[in-house]
């Protein structure tokens, strides 16, 4: 028995490369309808949310990560937490695609964090062996303060304003881009990328 239904199996190849295929008009309505419907156990809404959404978060996981194999692993814990916790998808504080995309940029980023750790860990020991000099162990520190300062920052902003940001400025999206992930005109976006970095400046006390 699966713990989440298995991805659909198709004849045509899977193009990972393919991240701004945005759904028309309506399509966030019935995403939203997905979910609702993968909350209450339904396998074949979860096969369709599978293939309307997966080229689009493989696509973000990928450009973060850089890796596909890793990108594959990831991609597969993202809809497991899909499938397990459809149920906390709230459209009032955001768009399904966005929940989504938020989701698989967090694992992205959660699994770029442990290899980094990983490394750290391997060249502590090493700096520790070869007594490297205390301004380069300084650096990293400061280095990792002010990364947890700005996701501390990105935690104050709005959902949709944190989607928008994290897509443009993490995952490094043009504009238009993150206008075609999120299925909103470019001015919304536009709109919610200024604002949402205007509060993340106030946050983090950066005179303009």
């Amino acid at each position: 028995m699966y713990l989440v239904p298995p991805p659909p199996d198709h004849d045509a190849p899977y193009d990972p490369s393919v991240v701004d295929r945005a759904p028309g008009r309506g399509a966030g309505e019935q995403l939203a309808d997905r979910l609702r419907q993968v909350a209450k156990g339904d396998e074949d809404a979860f096969a369709a949310l599978y293939d309307e959404t997966a080229p689009r978060v493989h696509g973000l996981v990928l450009r973060v990560l850089r890796n596909p194999s890793q990108s594959e692993e990831v991609t597969q814990e993202v809809y497991l937490e899909v499938w397990r916790g459809a149920s906390r998808f709230d459209p009032h504080k955001g768009s399904a695609i966005g929940w989504l995309l938020t989701m698989a940029h967090r694992r992205a980023v959660d699994r770029v964090r442990s290899s980094q750790s990983a490394t750290v860990r391997d060249d502590s020991w090493h700096a520790r062996s070869r007594d490297v000099a205390f301004d380069t162990t300084a650096e990293l520190a400061t280095a990792r303060i002010e990364a947890r300062r700005v996701r501390s920052a990105l935690d104050g902003l709005t959902q949709v304003q944190r989607e928008a940001v994290s897509l443009a400025y993490l995952g490094g999206y043009t504009h238009t881009e993150v206008a075609s992930l999120l299925d909103l005109p470019l001015g919304t976006a536009k709109t919610r990328i200024r604002d949402g970095l205007i509060r993340l400046r106030d946050q983090l006390g950066v005179t303009p």
